[in-house]
This record gives structure tokens, C-alpha cells and sequence, in this order.
């Protein structure tokens, strides 16, 4: 407890007494959960990211059918469930919340939250940086009444926002009536989705009681969503501030002494060594988004060359005792530019947006400081974004998808999927068109009839969702893909991305290896390469020096 007054104090100072501190012990003391921390993850522990409305059938409440499909599909497949927002809101698909209290009643109840939870682990947002304007707190904002009057940022009038970093062109500042006049508050993503004022330190009370009924309503992996913007001071670029990091620790030691076998997860869409500095020296997530995977393996696969992906993998150091990357290829967001800043050229970039747009995307910008706008996402499902090399499809989309999916899921770390990922969903241009929002085009909710027929007929679908189960259950197998057994990454030319999986304990070691090109490419030389005899993926043992690889094939040496 004492260490928890430390990170208080460090970011508030005087303002918090000893009255404060008793509110908070109080808190604290009322929601320990008398629960030991076990292992917090194996090979087996896979993710799966989905809304909870993806599914839909006539005369039954979406998170029902969600639970119903979960459990048929996925109940050996999935150890744990991401369900994005499931609150009240009022836009962004759930990023805007109204109650962090509730569960939006078009979706369900905390009843069905917690069924769900029965059966999967369960991963809840907890949306840190801001609040719906349509919500209770903002309406008291806007009354000047308690406790919301004071729970939103407001700027100083001489506030210096020139070095602020910006993931959107819309305004910082917005302007809304009261019964005193005009009010301005700080909107760092829209104008509904107002910005939460930590230097009040009764808000962060509100958070961290917050963050405790999630957990006793059957969470065990809080997700921080846009963490990295929480703390505004005026001359910096208002992201990734000391006090932003003591809150995040001041969590994480709630959640060791509350809940110790809950996961913290930090979403930083930024640049590589930004990302894993909220790692902390252990004290602050358990696991971070690996944000540069999805842009880099995108970049990997449409240019037919692993060049910069094995440099980069190269450059990866271990994140340490009970820390680990959350990997990834596909989210309800578009596939982020921003963390390939620094792994491959402004032009390299640019380019591959180019090409993402003659597959079909949609671009999403963001303001620079000097108020000049870049691409800072590509809306795409990461299926249409396998389309083809450079800007000409083929007839690879999914061998190139499969691919990219196997090396995703065989990096050091935890791996997640997308919903749509696993059934290769095509880009939904009639949602992106209808909602008028870019991100749309990769949030398609199906009818439960619909799906099941898909996943089960003839279709490419069927296709993507059996070889998906098949690789994932696969894996689940092998312990040297425990999230903290090593990894040596091999630079074998540039068809090829290459490492070795090896845990220690027992003794496993795969030698994992992808042709990423849409020609055959023999193998010559690569490391104790005649110790690997047999691929768990194609079942086939290996009989000579010389491997020969399909186009896109992935072989999983033992």
C-alpha cells in the first residue's frame, strides 16, 4: 500500500492528503479478491478479438448468440476473449461510453458478460483517456454540478499546444455550450469523445473502482485503451508523460494486490520504443500490443521481400519476467503506419499505402504538428490487403493470408485473431459507405445462419476457417511456443523469414520458416538445419540438406 501512495504522491503531490488516502485504502481493502497468481500464460493461451454484436440472430440478444457460436467454434480453439466495449454509447463503436458501469442493453447484461466468462478467460477495455458527451459526467460538466464539473480536461487559455502529437485531424479544442456560457474541453479523438481530467485526482479514484467491478464482474485482462494520452501539460507533446507512466503503475500494483492473476495490457498505436516503454522496468503492463507486426508483415508480404521484418525481429529484445508481446495482424482498427517510422522510408511507406488503395482501402489521416496532414491507417481487412505483390492481385490471397497468419501466431509472444480474420471477411464497402467511417469496412457483422453456412460449405471461407482451427490447435501443442521461450532470429536472404523457437525446460526447438514470395524457393544452408527432420504442419518428414518451399508455405521443423 505504501508503494501505491508513492505513485500518488509523485503525480499529485500535496493535493492528496490523508483523507484521500483513506478513501483509497477503503476502496482497495473492499474489492481484494482472495485469489493466488498461477502461471499468467503458456503455448496454449490464444486470443480472439471480437465485437460483441459480429453475430446476429432474430429474437435473441446479441452477446447470447456471440456466447452460443464461442462455445460450438471455439471452445478448444481460444483461451481467452476480447470483447471490444460492451457499454452504453454513443459513437466509435463503443469507444465513446455513456456508463462505464453498465452493459449496453442492445448487447445484453453483466449476466451474460460473465457467462461468457465461465467459459473463456475474458479481456475487457477499459476506456481511460475519455468519455462520451452524452454521458452523465459530462451533462454534470456542462451543469457544473458533482462529481463531473471537474472530471474533464479544460486548457488553460495560454495552454502551448504546438508540440502536442495528434492521431486525428480533428480539433483539440472543442467548444460546448453550459448554463454559464461556452465551455471548452480538451477532445483529443472527436467531439463526443471528450477527455477525462486526471490532474484531478478523485477522477483516478473513479478509475481504479472502475477497473475493480470489471474484475469482479469476470474480466482477467484489462486492456488501457489510448493510455498514452491520459496526461496534459501544457509545451509537451502530451503523450507518453511521466505521470502518465506512475498511473499506470499505480494499476498495475491495484491489480497485483487485488486481483494477481488479472493481465494489464496497454493499446499504444506509436512507434517501437515508445510502445515498450510502457513494459516499465516491470512495474507497468504485463503485455503491449506489437504494433510494428501488422504494418511490417503487411509490408513483408506485398513486397515479396523479409528484409526489413528479419532486421527488425533481430532488434527485439526480451521483454523480461512476467512481460510478453501481444501479436497481432488485424484489429476492429485499420493496420497502423505510424510504428513503421524508423523500420522502413517515408517512401516505402507512401508506396505501400498506394498499394493497399488499389486493393481497396480506405485511408485514414492524421494532423502533424506543423499542421500538415500523413496517412496514419489503412482501412483494409488484413484478408483484401493479401490481395497480391505491390499493386497487382494474384491468385495468392489465401496461401499469402495463411502465411502471414502462421508467422504471426509463431513469434515470441501471445498471439491474437481477429473475428474476421478467421474467416477471411472480405472488405464491407456498403458499412463503410452507410456509417460514413473508413474503419467500418472491416467491422461486418454477419446473421448467425449466414456464417454457419459459410464456415461450413465449400467457400474460401471454409477454407481460411479450417486451416486457421488446424494451425491453431497445432500449436497449442508445442511447447517451445510458450510466449517466454526464446527466439533466434536467422537472416536465410530475403524470400525467407526465419527463427528458432527453443524452450529450455523441455527440451523443444522448432525451426520456423516462410517462403514469402509467389515462387518455389529451394533452401541451402541454414543453421543445425540437419537436426530438423520432420514438419508438424505438413507431417512430412525432411530427407535431405535441401528443403524446397511452395509459394508462401511455412514449414515447423523438428
Amino acid at each position: 500500500m505504501e508503494e501505491m501512495k508513492a505513485h500518488l504522491y509523485a503525480v499529485y503531490g500535496a493535493a492528496v492528503d490523508d483523507n484521500y488516502f483513506k478513501l483509497f485504502e477503503d476502496l482497495i481493502d473492499q474489492t481484494r479478491i482472495d485469489r493466488e497468481r498461477n502461471e499468467l500464460w503458456n503455448e496454449k493461451d490464444i486470443f480472439l478479438i471480437t465485437y460483441g454484436d459480429t453475430f446476429l440472430k432474430e429474437e435473441e440478444i446479441p452477446l447470447k448468440t456471440l456466447h452460443y457460436f464461442l462455445v460450438r467454434h471455439f471452445k478448444n480453439i481460444f483461451s481467452t476473449v476480447h470483447i471490444l466495449p460492451f457499454f452504453p454509447y454513443s459513437s466509435d463503436d463503443g469507444f465513446a461510453v455513456k456508463d462505464f458501469y453498465k452493459v449496453n442493453p442492445e448487447l445484453g447484461d453483466w449476466s451474460d458478460i460473465q457467462k461468457i466468462s465461465n467459459d473463456f478467460r475474458l479481456m475487457a477495455d477499459l476506456v481511460v483517456n475519455h468519455a462520451s458527451s452524452q454521458s452523465d459526467w459530462f451533462r454534470q460538466f456542462l451543469m457544473g454540478e458533482a462529481p463531473g464539473k471537474d472530471y474533464f480536461f479544460v486548457p488553460e487559455e495560454d495552454f502551448n499546444s504546438r508540440l502536442v502529437v495528434r492521431p486525428r485531424s480533428t480539433p483539440l479544442v472543442t467548444n460546448y455550450q453550459s448554463v454559464n456560457g461556452v465551455k471548452r474541453a480538451w477532445t483529443t479523438f472527436s467531439a463526443d469523445q471528450v477527455d477525462l481530467n486526471y490532474h484531478n485526482p478523485m477522477l483516478l479514484l473513479e478509475v481504479v473502482k472502475i477497473v475493480l467491478w470489471y474484475i469482479k464482474n469476470g474480466a482477467r485482462v484489462i486492456r488501457l485503451d489510448a493510455i498514452a494520452f491520459i496526461w496534459k501539460s501544457s509545451g509537451t507533446p502530451c503523450v507518453h508523460l511521466f505521470e502518465t507512466h506512475e498511473i499506470i503503475k499505480l494499476l498495475r500494483q491495484v491489480i497485483d494486490y487485488c486481483a494477481p492473476d488479472v493481465i494489464l495490457i496497454t493499446e499504444t498505436n506509436v512507434p517501437h520504443l515508445e510502445n515498450i516503454s510502457y513494459f516499465g522496468r516491470g512495474d507497468e503492463a504485463h503485455m503491449v500490443y506489437q504494433f510494428p507486426l501488422p504494418p511490417l508483415l503487411l509490408f513483408t508480404m506485398n513486397m515479396g521481400n523479409a528484409g526489413a521484418l528479419t532486421r527488425w525481429a533481430s532488434s527485439l529484445s526480451d521483454p523480461g519476467e512476467n512481460r510478453t508481446w501481444f501479436n497481432f495482424t488485424a484489429s476492429h482498427d485499420g493496420i497502423g503506419v505510424r510504428p513503421l517510422e524508423g523500420l522502413v522510408s517515408r517512401a516505402e511507406i507512401n508506396g505501400m499505402v498506394d498499394n493497399m488503395i488499389n486493393f481497396g482501402a480506405l485511408i485514414s489521416n492524421r494532423r502533424r504538428s506543423d499542421g500538415t496532414e500523413e496517412p496514419y491507417e489503412i482501412n483494409i481487412t488484413y484478408f483484401d490487403a493479401m490481395k497480391g505483390i505491390g499493386n497487382k492481385p494474384d491468385n495468392f490471397q489465401v496461401d499469402r493470408f495463411l502465411c502471414s497468419q502462421l508467422i504471426m501466431m509463431s513469434l515470441k509472444g501471445v498471439p491474437a485473431f481477429y473475428i474476421h480474420s478467421m474467416f477471411g471477411t472480405p472488405n464491407d464497402y456498403n458499412a463503410a459507405a452507410m456509417q460514413i467511417k473508413n474503419r467500418a469496412i472491416n467491422r461486418r457483422k454477419y446473421w448467425l445462419y449466414e456464417i454457419e453456412s459459410l464456415i461450413s460449405g465449400r467457400s474460401y471461407q471454409a477454407g481460411v476457417f479450417g486451416s486457421l482451427q488446424h494451425f491453431i490447435k497445432l500449436r497449442k501443442e508445442q511447447t517451445a511456443f510458450h510466449p517466454d521461450a526464446g527466439q533466434e532470429i536467422l537472416d536465410i536472404g530475403m524470400s525467407f523469414f526465419a527463427f528458432i523457437r527453443s524452450n529450455t525446460e523441455t527440451g523443444q526447438h522448432i525451426l520456423c520458416i516462410s517462403n514469402i514470395t509467389p515462387g518455389e524457393r529451394r533452401i541451402v544452408a541454414v543453421k543445425d538445419i540437419q537436426h530438423y527432420k520432420y514438419d508438424l504442419l505438413s507431417r512430412q518428414s525432411i530427407g535431405s540438406q535441401e528443403i524446397v518451399l511452395k509459394p508462401y508455405q511455412t514449414v515447423w521443423l523438428v
